[in-house]
């Protein structure tokens, strides 16, 4: 059966950004975690490819500034505090109720702000967007033209990572051991057209690997261009590769069977049996390895240290979790890609009215004083779901989320509104 491959490149199609044909950037989405000048990166390519500049912040990154800077550079933006946004804009996804109470459940909201992402690129009418994290750098801002224009034979379309490989722990360990360890498309640089905004990002490692597929196989997914990831050291703490871990080994284990012409229907107790052992094998041997190395002895101490952390949190991993977990993520997929097409199949409604849709309005930041002005048809309960007031219960916020966005009528709208 498949095991763990050090490369998955032969999935992809790489075209050089020379030959590749041009297209128009509808919007750049930072999901924004760092102080406003890491943001610099994102407000040149926006200013320059005329493209939207949504900011959704959180962590260090604070929205007043963040927009004020972009809006100086003379860039349309629109930024949120993510913190403030309704828990039930995204739904309630069985994947987060699968590992809520688990050590498995990872406090991160970085996935949460690329949903968000898409389900407004859906309601705005955008055609081509651009996931692309704060610690990124962009050598040529023209390889996203490229990559926009590869949209129409690809799905996804990934620039190339020349900077800090974005590998786990694990996979940081086998390079450093002298592994032919290869990278993959990810996140942090990524062009999505709008026939895959109905795959969605779980909240687990390997998120972006997740979201490439469609529920069963590999999206059309090419690669162009260069971009750089800031350096940061993958050893410095172990509890970094205990959260990667069962991120790390579902990825590996889905993409594994990928590699070798199997699908996700092979992915049943018995694969994830021989996969979870032969994985153990391949962290505890590179355990050996590096102490048998000559790297530096202090960081020889810190790799140890994340190794065996992930392979003690791999101890806690069963096969059952495993098949569980796919199962989650198949019915959330179903779920997702059913909130995204009924939002596509809508009128086009733009940014503003987009916003208005999804109650959020109020709490956009354009960096200048007169913030959000739209017109008073946009201010009727006709295009507000969501009320000002205390939110009341109700039985399914999912399905509550799904209807507000095309019907079975504009009039039925209001009942929802207390949400």
């Amino acid at each position: 059966m498949p095991s763990q491959q050090l490369s998955h490149r032969h999935l992809l199609k790489y075209v050089a950004a020379q030959f590749a044909p041009w297209a128009q950037l509808d919007a750049i989405i930072v999901p924004n975690g760092r102080p406003p000048a890491y943001l610099d990166q994102a407000i040149e390519a926006a200013k320059r490819l005329g493209a939207h500049l949504l900011l959704l912040c959180s962590l260090r990154a604070n929205v007043e500034h963040a927009a004020s800077r972009a809006a100086r550079a003379g860039v349309e933006v629109v930024a949120l505090d993510i913190g403030k946004v309704p828990d039930n804009i995204i739904p309630r996804f069985a994947t987060d109720q699968l590992l809520r109470h688990s050590r498995f459940h990872r406090n991160v909201d970085t996935s949460r702000k690329r949903n968000l992402g898409l389900l407004i690129a859906a309601l705005a009418g955008w055609k081509r967007i651009l996931f692309f994290d704060d610690d990124i750098l962009l050598p040529e801002v023209d390889n996203l033209r490229a990559a926009a224009g590869l949209l129409e034979k690809s799905s996804v379309v990934g620039l190339a990572n020349a900077g800090m490989p974005d590998n786990s722990v694990v996979c940081h360990a086998l390079r450093a051991i002298g592994a032919a360890q290869d990278t993959f498309i990810g996140g942090g640089a990524m062009v999505v057209g709008e026939s895959a905004f109905g795959s969605f990002f779980p909240n687990i490692y390997n998120e972006d690997w997740f979201f490439l597929l469609d529920g069963r196989r590999l999206r059309p997914s090419a690669v162009t261009g260069t971009a750089l990831q800031y350096d940061y050291d993958p050893f410095r703490d172990p509890r970094r590769a205990r959260g990667e871990e069962l991120g790390d080994t579902l990825a590996e284990g889905v993409y594994g069977l990928l590699d070798n012409g199997y699908g996700l229907v092979d992915a049943d107790d018995a694969y994830w049996t021989e996969f979870l052992g032969e994985r153990r094998r391949i962290i505890s041997t590179t355990i050996g390895q590096v102490a048998a190395s000559r790297i530096e002895p202090g960081q020889k101490r810190r790799m140890i240290a994340a190794l065996k952390a992930s392979i003690g949190r791999s101890h806690l991993i069963r096969p059952e979790l495993c098949v569980q977990y796919m199962q989650a993520w198949q019915a959330d997929t179903v779920l997702w890609r059913r909130l995204i097409s009924k939002a596509i199949r809508r009128e086009s409604l733009g940014l503003d009215d987009a916003l208005v849709t999804l109650g959020i309005d109020h709490l956009v930041h354009r960096g200048v004083e007169s913030g959000i002005t739209l017109s008073e048809k946009l201010r009727s309960d006709e295009f507000r779901p969501f009320a000002r007031a205390a939110p009341a219960p109700v039985a399914s916020p999912e399905r509550d989320r799904i209807r507000l966005l095309t019907g079975p009528g504009r009039q039925a709208r209001s009942s929802a509104r207390s949400r």
